[in-house]
């Protein structure tokens, strides 16, 4: 078979006989493969990926027929048939009700579910428990993306564009996203973009692997992000690079925000940034002289207390230059998880139901409660957010169980050694995974459940597109699916008949369900997937005999999904992180990925090739850092906060600020460090900043 070598590694031509066409089970790219005989190839229809593939998409399957696989239900430990574990856990939630009402059990979904999974496990909270008590980890992830984007443009979808759009664009500025590390296959499309002569700049505190490919990195100071946006947003106004006609036509709002940033001059904004005002002037020159310009946000810009603020003020500039609506401009979000845009839309976030309607609207119980069978009056409102659920589990007002599906907070949540404690405190922690993670492993009950190529599914990737998952493969003897194991409570409970295991069957009723919703997914099915190979929302149903909806790849074109159809610039005000460095603690923590693994590491870290490439947890300081404390490379660091305690192994390098240090979160270390301050509008953690200070260990 002719393979050719791109950056990524080889690129099969065609695929190879026999092979099922499914996704990567990692980041939000949702890069296209093919599995077979326990080997992936890269597809080349899929546009996010078109033939590349990272390391850990390339070594994905060796965790199908890894010895760690859990192929039995545990019961405190010890290996149980599954009507033992589903007659216990359907008990215990019982009892647990009766005593403590419905939101004594609660529900923690993940970002990496499939479309149909997160749905049932909505369904499954409101229906068969009642508890208003579900969120997930998404939460952590683009929350303050999504909450600043519906206040702008009235609809949050990651990225408002295809993402080749990227590639024709003149200038691609990057506020907090290291995607040459977090999904590489997202580079060539800046690549092609610089390429054609376009300009890179990059916003990050560490000169990262993007942040070498960029034209101008902005070194910005830990936590001042929002600062830099204002800043940025003065000269764009006070140069006259302000879209005055696409303001007038097309947006509302820009007189209160052009006062409120008056205050913002560039040498102020230089102080509290750290960025030089010649580079400011360079950025907005760069991005105010392109014909084609966007502004994209990743965590670094969003994992903050005032997450919501500092994207709303990234978008007031992108809507400030004219670019959000225009084809090939606008602004988006690098969406991180692999259903981080689905994964919210369909209900298992504490305040929305199916279609990314609110739980609170009549109009939408009454729809989503219709599909359901059940009345309005019995769908529960809305819950807590994920830290606010994990900090009150075992308290006297908190739930006292827990179902947890596709999360590992004891690693993932900030202030972690809290979270464990918390989850320790349960009458009754329920976990569903395919290995022993850490959280996993303090359960009551743990689940086998099947993995990303054992089973159907779709997904929507950052860029709005739904794709499906082919089973590839089958799992091993003894584990079943999370539909599966939610149809098994159920029916324990009651009410099993509303439950189908079935994906296809789930997706039929997640369309009407999300019918006439912000995401709607009603004119999609898994043939039009298939055949289109992926299908952007929204996507409504038409009448019989009309011509299929195309899908929506760029849904402002004509107008914003606001109640007017205009964007709303929001005036924002900078303000200090919700912890500063001081006497005790003078240096500024960040954390991040790195390219050989991704979230808790319950998966990466048990591939070897993965764990050879970065087998530890490591601090990266500045030499000069270094120098003040006596410490050289390799030498063990302990990195203190107000929560906690983690090492690390040193690595010194001149790519980091003098006054930070960054750890990976792949590891326990890192989240027992990070700060839970809460953004007031997404109820995002302060994961990207805390106060710390460092001493080498003897």
């Amino acid at each position: 078979m002719p393979i050719s070598l791109s950056a990524e590694g080889p690129v099969m031509s065609r695929p190879p006989v026999g092979a099922a066409a499914t996704h990567c089970p990692y980041c939000a790219l949702q890069c296209g493969m093919y599995v077979v005989d326990g080997e992936v190839t890269p597809r080349t229809d899929i546009p996010a990926n078109a033939g590349g593939l990272c390391q850990k998409g390339w070594t994905a399957a060796e965790l199908l027929d890894s010895p760690e696989r859990l192929t039995s239900p545990l019961l405190r430990g010890s290996p149980v048939s599954w009507d033992e574990a589903l007659d216990f856990v359907a008990a215990r939630i019982r009892a647990i009700q009766a005593k403590h009402g419905p939101d004594g059990v609660a529900v923690f979904g993940g970002g990496g579910l499939t479309n149909e999974k997160a749905y049932q496990l909505g369904k499954f909270a409101r229906v068969a428990l009642r508890t208003s008590q579900i969120d997930y980890n998404g939460r952590f992830c683009m929350s303050s993306a999504a909450a600043a984007a519906n206040r702008a443009f009235g609809m949050d979808r990651g990225l408002p564009f295809p993402i080749t759009d990227i590639g024709a664009a003149d200038a691609v500025m990057l506020a907090g996203a290291n995607v040459a590390e977090t999904m590489p296959p997202f580079v060539r499309h800046l690549t092609a973009m610089r390429a054609n002569g376009g300009r890179l700049i990059v916003v990050d505190p560490r000169l990262t692997r993007t942040a070498k490919l960029a034209d101008l990195h902005l070194r910005v100071t830990p936590g001042t992000d929002l600062a830099l946006a204002l800043g940025l947003l003065h000269i764009a106004i006070a140069d006259g690079y302000g879209d005055e006609g696409y303001l007038a036509e097309r947006t509302s709002g820009f007189d209160e925000v052009r006062t409120s940033v008056s205050a913002w001059w560039p040498e102020r904004a230089e102080r509290v940034t750290g960025v030089p005002v010649a580079q400011m002037r360079e950025a907005v020159r760069i991005l105010g002289r392109a014909s084609r310009a966007m502004i994209l946000t990743g965590r670094g810009a969003e994992q903050h207390a005032k997450g919501t603020d500092t994207v709303t003020a990234f978008i007031n500039l992108a809507l400030t230059l004219g670019l959000p609506g225009r084809q090939g401009s606008g602004y988006g979000c690098v969406t991180g998880q692999g259903n981080g845009q689905g994964g919210r839309e369909h209900g298992q976030k504490a305040d929305q139901l199916p279609g990314y309607r609110k739980i609170g609207d009549p109009a939408a119980r009454a729809h989503v409660a219709a599909v359901w069978g059940v009345s309005p009056a019995d769908l529960p409102g809305p819950g807590r957010s994920a830290y606010e659920l994990l900090d009150a589990l075992g308290t006297p007002r908190g739930p006292k169980a827990l179902l947890l599906f596709g999360s590992n907070p004891v690693i993932s949540a900030p202030d972690a050694t809290r979270v464990a404690e918390r989850l320790a405190s349960l009458d009754l922690l329920v976990v569903s995974d395919f290995v022993l993670s850490e959280t996993a492993a303090m359960a009551d009950v743990v689940f086998p459940t099947t993995q990303w190529a054992e089973e159907e599914g779709t997904m929507t990737n950052l860029e709005g597109r739904v794709l499906l998952r082919r089973q590839a493969v089958p799992p091993p003897s003894g584990v079943r699916s999370d539909l599966s194991i939610l149809y098994g409570i159920a029916d324990r409970l009651g009410c099993g008949e509303k439950f189908p295991t079935d994906p296809r069957a789930v997706f039929e009723e997640l369309r009407r369900a999300s019918e006439g919703g912000t995401a709607d997914y009603s004119g999609i099915t898994y043939e039009r997937i298939a055949a289109e190979t992926g299908v952007f929302w929204p996507c409504p149903a038409v009448e019989p005999g009309e011509e299929p909806h195309p899908g929506t790849p760029r849904p402002f074109l004509d107008r914003f999904a606001t109640p007017g159809g205009r964007a709303r610039l929001v005036p924002v005000e900078h303000r200090p992180a919700a912890e500063e460095i001081d006497g005790d603690y003078p240096f500024y923590l960040t954390t991040g990925r790195v390219l050989a693994h991704y979230q808790s590491g319950a998966q990466t870290r048990r591939i070897r090739p993965l764990t050879q490439a970065s087998p530890e947890v490591f601090v990266e300081l500045h030499p000069d850092l270094a120098e003040r404390l006596e410490i050289t490379p390799g030498d063990r660091v302990r990195v203190l906060s107000r929560r906690g305690a983690a090492e690390g192994v040193a690595r010194v390098n001149g790519t980091i600020r003098p006054d930070t240090v960054f750890m990976p979160f792949h590891w326990d270390g890192a989240n027992r460090l990070t700060n839970p301050a809460l953004d007031p509008v997404s109820r995002m953690p302060e994961f990207k900043v805390c106060a710390v200070n460092l001493e080498r260990v003897a």
